[in-house]
């Protein structure tokens, strides 16, 4: 059975095919968007918050996220602090980077949203994908409707906008439900925000998102 010039350069990581793709990768690309799900993220003045539907979690999402957490923690016990979100940001590419050089394991299928709170630089948003990029960002997206979300949140950040907590969790939210073009229930997400003057990760109550989907729909 023919399968076209890139016929049998899908079997190993490590093979580029003749046009110089390396299929696997481009797989695990497909894959974050074939799960269905839309995630957002937003970087305000003294704030960060990332937004997604609420449905059942991916493995390869989880695996990832308990082997940063083991890394944030080793790092925190060796040097005597919380590790940078740059620097977490940049492992998580190495190690997906690293995926795409040998065969023992194959690309996790995750693009990873890593928030949270510089002692120096402030808010910091960064996006890894499995490909080993990592990049900083005022606001991104990652997933099935990803480029719509992107397009949406540039003509929102077009004249780099200071953003307070509010405006933050409401833009993020607000784009959220432009893509997916529905008003959500507050049982319909998860936000979760980092906040300058409480620089923990937590995840919002159901009433607080009540209280933000109200201001939209008021706004709006």
């Amino acid at each position: 059975m023919s399968r076209g010039s890139g016929g049998g350069y899908d079997r190993h990581i490590t093979i580029f095919s003749p046009e110089g793709r390396l299929f696997q990768v481009e797989y695990a690309f497909k894959a974050v968007k074939a799960a269905g799900i839309t995630s957002i993220g937003v970087r305000g003045k003294d704030s960060v918050c990332v937004v997604t539907q609420k449905k059942v979690p991916v493995p390869d999402a989880r695996t990832l996220v308990q082997q940063a957490r083991n890394e944030a923690a080793e790092f925190r016990f060796r040097y005597g602090y919380e590790m940078p979100v740059d620097v977490l940001s940049k492992w998580i590419a190495d190690k997906s980077q690293v995926y795409t050089q040998h065969a023992y394991m194959r690309p996790l299928g995750v693009v990873a949203m890593v928030l949270g709170i510089d002692e120096e630089k402030g808010p910091q948003l960064y996006k890894c994908d499995p490909a080993g990029h990592f990049y900083g960002h005022k606001a991104t997206s990652a997933g099935s409707k990803e480029q719509e979300a992107i397009n949406f949140l540039e003509k929102k950040m077009k004249n780099d906008p200071a953003f307070t907590y509010e405006e933050t969790v409401q833009t993020a939210i607000s784009a959220l439900q432009s893509v997916l073009q529905e008003d959500f229930k507050a049982t319909e997400i998860e936000v979760g925000v980092v906040k300058a003057d409480n620089p923990v990760f937590r995840v919002m109550s159901t009433e607080e998102i009540d209280e933000h989907l109200t201001a939209i729909s008021e706004r709006d």
